[in-house]
């Protein structure tokens, strides 16, 4: 099959191509932080084609950084869920509901900006720098509980996970008391390997958590994000999607790319030796990160009009699949990709997305990130794999690309 001429637009480089028949999203055997060879290879033919979905659907891929970065940046293309297809075969019904009240990804404007003009006063990047102090101090008591139970140890629950679910957990206004059993909830909200039910009644539970503290917040208000926000004209219901949807987009991505990124590393040991040797390169450090790693892989717009790009027809209501991670990978824009270079200047990547919908609390992730890096091979400059690399398990079957678990040791002094 091939697309119909009112499927393009005259352009001289325009050559009728059949559908891709669906997303790759097999990578390469033994590398985990590669995407997959065939988005490689489809993006130097055309970084913009037309994609058969699972379940019928003629849409595109998108897998050029100029292409992504303009397509998420234009109010013509739609981020609202019920408007989407999914790019790969889904269990059960492949239609995908409203956006829940709160959750910022799959709405728009005029909802959208009211949402994030209320929210961007508490992620700027002043007062994210401002957490630096806090960060460090939570990082150093991991890094000491490391200490004090020796190698071997689960990287992900003594490190990666903790560290940012504390600092999402006190952004919030959570009580002490109550936080472990939050972050036992959202663990549980995110564990890949159960069954859908099971994740939905979590995430049921996460909520009516969110929505108790939104109750205790509007009476006894602290110095907290949420305290902050329900001085505002925001219902208890909006309060606490909102409170869920930053937990969530505060916790799981960063502790992802806390656990990736040392794995990385790990692999790269001249890199890790660079930042251990000079921590200023932090800054550098987590930006190449999240390039190389773009652990959010896969983003998606619906056009709500007739769009022209790329020599091709965009036809109203034709989603469009971003493929973050080959945009972030394009030689067009970053030279000599696949290669993790702490010192490259990795400006303009995608790993935070583009436009009205890139990441609110990125600043939060990248202070976290500066500190939590570097604090780790410092303290442990012996820090290595404790199993075999091709026996760590990766997180294949999520949105958000990373580990299970990270077994890792050290060398320790003799007494």
């Amino acid at each position: 099959m091939t697309d119909a001429p009112s499927d393009a637009l005259p352009d001289a480089r325009h050559v009728a191509l059949s559908p891709l028949s669906g997303l790759p999203a097999s990578r390469p055997a033994g590398c985990p932080f590669d995407p997959p060879d065939a988005l490689g290879r489809l993006r130097t033919e055309r970084p913009l084609r037309r994609m058969r979905y699972p379940d019928g659907h003629l849409g595109w891929l998108a897998t050029g950084h100029s292409v992504i970065r303009a397509i998420a940046g234009d109010p013509r293309f739609s981020s609202r869920y019920e408007l989407l297809h999914h790019p790969l075969p889904y269990e059960g019904t492949p239609e995908i509901g409203p956006a829940p009240v709160g959750d910022m990804t799959g709405i728009d404007p005029p909802h959208h900006t009211r949402y994030r003009r209320l929210l961007m006063g508490k992620f700027t990047v002043r007062r994210m720098r401002a957490l630096t102090e806090r960060v460090a101090q939570v990082v150093a008591e991991h890094l000491d509980a490391m200490e004090r139970q020796g190698p071997a140890v689960d990287l992900v629950t003594a490190y990666a996970y903790p560290v940012p679910a504390l600092m999402i957990c006190e952004l919030l206004g959570v009580p002490v008391a109550d936080r472990d059993r939050f972050q036992r909830q959202a663990a549980a909200v995110f564990r890949t390997d159960a069954p859908v039910a099971e994740q939905f009644a979590a995430l049921s539970a996460l909520q009516e958590l969110i929505g108790e503290l939104v109750v205790a917040k509007r009476a006894r208000p602290t110095d907290d994000l949420l305290s902050d926000l329900t001085t505002t004209n925001l219902t208890d219901e909006e309060l606490a999607g909102l409170g869920g949807f930053l937990l969530a987009a505060g916790l799981d991505t960063t502790a992802n790319m806390l656990a990736l990124g040392t794995f990385a590393l790990l692999e790269h040991p001249e890199q890790a030796a660079a930042l251990r040797a000079d921590p200023g390169l932090a800054d550098q450090a987590v930006e190449e990160l999240m390039r190389y790693l773009t652990i959010a892989h896969t983003g998606a717009r619906a056009a709500l009009a007739d769009v022209e790009l790329d020599g091709q027809l965009i036809r109203a209501g034709e989603t469009v699949t971003l493929s973050l991670q080959a945009a972030n990978r394009d030689p067009q824009r970053f030279p000599d990709p696949d290669t993790l270079d702490l010192q490259r200047k990795a400006i303009g990547h995608l790993a935070f997305g583009h436009g009205s919908h890139q990441c609110l609390g990125q600043q939060l992730a990248r202070v976290e990130m500066r500190v939590a890096f570097p604090a780790l091979f410092t303290r442990f400059p012996t820090l290595r794999l404790a199993v075999p690399r091709e026996e760590v398990p990766l997180r294949t079957d999520s949105d958000i690309h990373g580990v299970e678990s990270l077994p890792v040791t050290w060398d320790t002094e003799e007494p």
